[in-house]
């Protein structure tokens, strides 16, 4: 059959059949809006790279997180930083008083719905802004020193209540070392969420400006994952769930949807998509010169994430969920 019989058109015409036959958006319970959290009091500091993304405090946290915790977003990811001094080994990502570890229960109690995850890394407190302590020759990280200490990143913030840890250094058998230092511990039903596909991206920027972990000399691609290398990447995320992972990521999102589809393809767990600081920054960045509308922009990308095999989708885009799928 074809035209003038066959005329597609009759399945978008109106409004009700575009939504009877369209798929759903996802729910707001699929969300999880990353966080950034600082140390003291009475602190909500906008990040200019992002905007409508703020840095808190946990008190000024627990503020903002009452709208979105009632339009049902299902939970949060926690990132921390110091403002003390730094070391080469990132000590005070493990720092039981740090503020990731104070935010996780704070948030537990005032919100017992949320889910809370926190991010697995010592970039935001290493002195020279890489994922690990570095070799003696100062030129690359040291894999096997790293996953040791990203082990005790992991238990200090199991031991505080976190739901879900979740590493993103991209150190090969991270996975394995946590896994077992949980176990050590006795704390066998904390969730393991991988970084697992992660790439060397140049859409991190406004995420270090907010981190403050970009690093002082040299890159990432060492050990992140090469954009160029699909195979190598979809590996990544085998091994990851080889050693124990729960839920395997593809971080960035936007330009990785070939990815994160073949991801999903050869896995039965769930996958998260990271829709990272630069892909929330580009659009924000286009509607404030008048070349999109916002919210348009920003569900149009969000359902390309779930129509590509997304389970969950970390975005900063969580807390205008309503404003972005209002229909």
């Amino acid at each position: 059959m074809s035209f003038p019989d066959m005329r597609l058109r009759r399945l978008r015409r109106t409004p009700a059949l575009r939504k009877m036959l369209d798929i759903a958006p996802p729910p707001p319970s699929k969300f999880v809006w990353p966080l950034f959290l600082v140390e003291g009091k009475q602190r909500c500091e906008p990040i200019d790279s992002m905007p409508g993304q703020f840095r808190y405090s946990v008190d000024q946290l627990l503020k903002a997180l009452e709208p979105v915790a009632e339009q049902g977003i299902g939970g949060v990811l926690l990132f921390g930083q110091t403002e003390g001094e730094k070391d080469a080994a990132g000590s005070g990502a493990y720092d039981d008083g740090g503020v990731v570890q104070l935010a996780i229960p704070a948030i537990k109690r005032a919100f017992p719905g949320l889910v809370v995850m926190t991010d697995v890394c010592l970039c935001a407190y290493t002195e020279h802004g890489h994922c690990g302590p570095l070799t003696r020759d100062g030129s690359s990280v040291d894999n096997d020193i790293a996953i040791e200490l990203l082990a005790k990143v992991a238990v200090s913030h199991a031991g505080a209540g976190a739901d879900v840890v979740a590493p993103s250094a991209m150190m090969d058998g991270q996975v394995l070392a946590i896994r077992d230092a949980l176990a050590d511990e006795d704390l066998h039903d904390t969730l393991l969420m991988s970084y697992s596909t992660k790439f060397a991206s140049a859409m991190y920027g406004p995420f270090r400006d907010a981190e403050n972990s970009a690093p002082s000399a040299g890159d990432r691609k060492g050990y992140q994952a090469s954009y160029s290398n699909l195979r190598a990447a979809l590996r990544e995320s085998e091994l990851d769930e080889d050693e124990g992972a729960d839920i395997l990521m593809v971080k960035p999102t936007l330009f990785y949807l070939d990815v994160l589809s073949k991801l999903r393809e050869c896995t039965d767990l769930p996958v998260a998509a990271y829709n990272v600081s630069g892909e929330y920054s580009m659009l924000v960045a286009t509607a404030e010169r008048g070349w999109g509308d916002l919210n348009d922009m920003a569900r149009e990308s969000l359902m390309a994430m779930e129509r590509a095999g997304a389970d969950l989708l970390l975005s900063y885009w969580a807390p205008r969920y309503n404003e972005i799928f209002a229909t």
